[in-house]
């Protein structure tokens, strides 16, 4: 059972911004109704220049986090896009291989980078959900599908099985305190969508947002990111990859088809798809793009026996599950579940 909560801002820095205050009031306020301790790292609320300014800072917050012997679980604030800035300070002198324990992490989006991260340590770690885009979610509570797969990490420390979310939402337009207590709007969803492949099969979990993924091996965000992940060899190599099952899970920049088409081709050039067990898709973000995608997926892989299913509620879009990193999962797109080992 989770105790403490330790979260970290390992991107943006935005929940130390006076004007998202009461959105982070209203997070702290819910994680303290279920009897949580809550430590924000002494970073953690700088604001968004302080943070963008000290990626040094951020990686002494996660090693902080990592050594108190109080935290049970590291939450990350939110995403943002450029932590992999923290590579040096966590990597050149081993310190976060002699920091590490097995912790609850929890975070999504650029966080993807932080997820390889420990990857490469050998730590099993969670996706899909963050302090910000979940816990101070504005309407009346936390979204019940959201909130039952985070109350059972929290009480569990682990995650058994996700199955659909009966509906998907509509993304929030506005952000201002007026919407507090606002509704989302929503609609049926359509469950999992097996796009090829046979529909069962299995493997430990690894991968996340396909923006972040991109930008392992394109320069057009940041120059020096390719090759920061590549003096750190970050991304898993070909061996890691087999067996496994590759979860890809657009960001609410709706990723463009034909840079989402050569994202797929990058993953494909570096044989993940000659090795991979499966792929697990997350649900477009308002649905933006979703026929485009599924074209370039089976396009791009180009071989019909890998299976690939469609439509998870992960990432982006909400609501959104948990997904366990680094334990056998077993996928049965017909039963429509997902089911982790202990």
């Amino acid at each position: 059972m989770i105790k403490t909560v330790g979260i970290v801002s390992l991107s943006s820095g935005i929940i130390g911004e006076n004007f998202i205050r009461f959105e982070t009031e209203i997070g702290l306020r819910r994680l303290r109704e279920y009897g949580l301790a809550v430590k924000f790292m002494p970073n953690a609320r700088k604001g968004l220049d302080y943070i963008k300014e000290h990626p040094e800072k951020r990686a002494e917050d996660l090693l902080q986090a990592f050594r108190d012997p109080e935290i049970d679980m590291i939450l990350c604030a939110t995403g943002g896009d450029d932590t992999f800035r923290l590579l040096p300070y966590l990597f050149d002198h081993n310190e976060l291989r002699n920091a590490v324990s097995q912790k609850v992490f929890l975070g999504f989006s650029d966080t993807t980078v932080n997820h390889f991260m420990l990857h490469k340590l050998g730590l099993r770690t969670f996706y899909g959900q963050s302090f910000l885009a979940d816990i101070c979610e504005l309407g009346p509570q936390m979204l019940p599908y959201s909130k039952k797969y985070f109350e059972e990490l929290i009480s569990t420390g682990r995650i058994c099985e996700i199955v659909p979310s009966e509906i998907w939402y509509e993304e929030r337009k506005s952000f201002t305190p007026d919407q507090v207590g606002t509704e989302l709007i929503s609609h049926p969803d359509r469950g999992f969508e097996l796009l090829q492949g046979p529909p069962v099969f299995s493997g430990k979990i690894l991968g996340g947002c396909i923006d972040s993924i991109y930008e392992f091996f394109s320069v057009e965000r940041y120059a020096d990111m390719p090759l920061l992940c590549e003096k750190y060899q970050l991304f898993p190599n070909q061996e890691d990859w087999t067996d496994r099952i590759l979860l890809l899970e657009s960001s609410e920049e709706k990723m463009p088809p034909e840079k989402y088409r050569k994202a797929l081709e990058y993953l494909k050039e570096f044989g993940v798809f000659d090795a991979v067990s499966g792929v697990l898709v997350g649900k477009p973000m308002d649905e933006t793009y979703t026929q485009e995608y599924k074209q370039h997926l089976t396009n791009v892989i180009g071989n019909p026996r890998v299976p690939v299913v469609c439509n998870i509620n992960i990432g982006h879009a909400t609501p959104r599950c948990i997904i366990p990193f680094g334990v056998d999962a077993f996928v049965d797109a017909e039963k429509q579940t997902i089911r982790f080992a202990g």
